[in-house]
């Protein structure tokens, strides 16, 4: 009897590629404009939210990863505004993680709301967490974020440890003269509850435009803080060179500790980063002028192909680099959180 023919397995997905040879795979999705607090760098006071209606669904998430996984995207990271405002964020989770091709999935969050649901995300497949936390002060705390909450974030925090996240990432915004008296402490928690910290350059996307370039506590500023305090670090070994942070081991075994020096030593380069806003806008750069309308072709019956072509045409038409550091920087109308970090 002759064999049935056997379909030959599907090619690889073509690289999400811009014109500068830089490869994407790496999808960061805001699921709200929307937070719990109101941190100084990033929203106003009095911001107006999106109407419910313009948010993407669980549904249109899905259907845009897919579609993108189509194209090489195998990382994503969940951001907001506070993706735990997000209800029934979990269902997300798992929903994502269940996606063939899909290889690891990321959420960034303030902590406040982490603590009963480190557990529940963890069982929903997220593997990965990032906690936002500038201060250990109270005082700072409250001053930075508008609202209370210090001992919240903390025991989400610890939360996450015990449900099995490892690292926890700690993320602080370095901002010169205002959180530069938080650099030791934050460094000092990290290493004794074997925490990984990140220090982030105070960049350009501020709520109230009060940022200056002499506001920046940059990372080699960063970096002879903590060696101060704890002595010589070296760079780590086996980095990803596509990563943003620069990683340092401390020489004494006390962990390591991140750099991303956005303003300084621009990580443009190796970018390998897509973002779709919470209103289903597609972004080649944090700072990009220009948007890709998804949530028109979702909602207005597109097949996938034209959606692949929609996102292959944003991504090809990245800029070589953003130009903090040049006469020719325009800041984007977009806020931080309205983009997603």
């Amino acid at each position: 009897m002759t064999p049935l023919p056997t379909k030959p397995p599907s090619p690889p997905p073509l690289p999400l590629i811009d014109g500068f040879g830089r490869i994407h795979n790496n999808l960061r999705i805001s699921v709200t404009d929307r937070c719990n607090i109101r941190c100084v760098y990033c929203m106003p006071e009095t911001v107006q939210f999106l109407p419910r209606a313009e948010i993407l669904s669980f549904e249109e998430i899905e259907r845009v990863v897919r579609v993108a996984v189509g194209l090489g995207i195998n990382k994503l990271r969940l951001t907001g505004g506070e993706p735990l405002v997000r209800r029934d964020l979990t269902k997300l989770v798992a929903r994502l993680t269940a996606i063939p091709g899909i290889q690891d999935v990321g959420l960034t969050t303030n902590g406040l709301l982490l603590g009963p649901l480190a557990q529940p995300l963890w069982d929903a497949g997220l593997r990965r967490i990032n906690v936002s936390l500038d201060t250990l002060d109270p005082v700072s705390f409250r001053e930075l974020t508008r609202r209370d909450g210090l001992e919240q974030v903390i025991e989400g925090i610890l939360a996450a440890k015990r449900a099995g996240f490892d690292p926890v990432k700690i993320n602080a915004v370095a901002i010169k003269g205002v959180t530069e008296s938080q650099v030791v402490p934050l460094a000092r928690f990290c290493r004794e509850h074997h925490l990984e910290m990140r220090f982030i350059e105070y960049m350009p996307l501020d709520a109230e435009n009060r940022w200056e370039r002499d506001k920046v506590l940059f990372a080699e500023e960063i970096l002879n803080l903590l060696t101060e305090a704890f002595g010589p670090l070296r760079p780590s070994p086996n980095q990803d060179p596509r990563a943003p942070a620069q990683d340092y081991d401390y020489l004494d075994g006390g962990g390591r500790v991140g750099l991303i020096a956005s303003v300084s030593r621009p990580f443009c380069a190796s970018c390998n980063r897509v973002r779709l806003t919470a209103d289903g806008k597609l972004r080649h750069c944090l700072f990009a002028l220009e948007e890709t309308d998804l949530r028109a072709l979702l909602r207005g019956g597109a097949d996938d192909e034209t959606i692949a072509q929609a996102i292959r045409d944003n991504v090809a038409a990245k800029w070589e680099g953003h130009e903090i550091n040049t006469a020719r920087f325009i800041k984007p109308e977009r806020l931080m959180h309205s983009i997603g970090g």
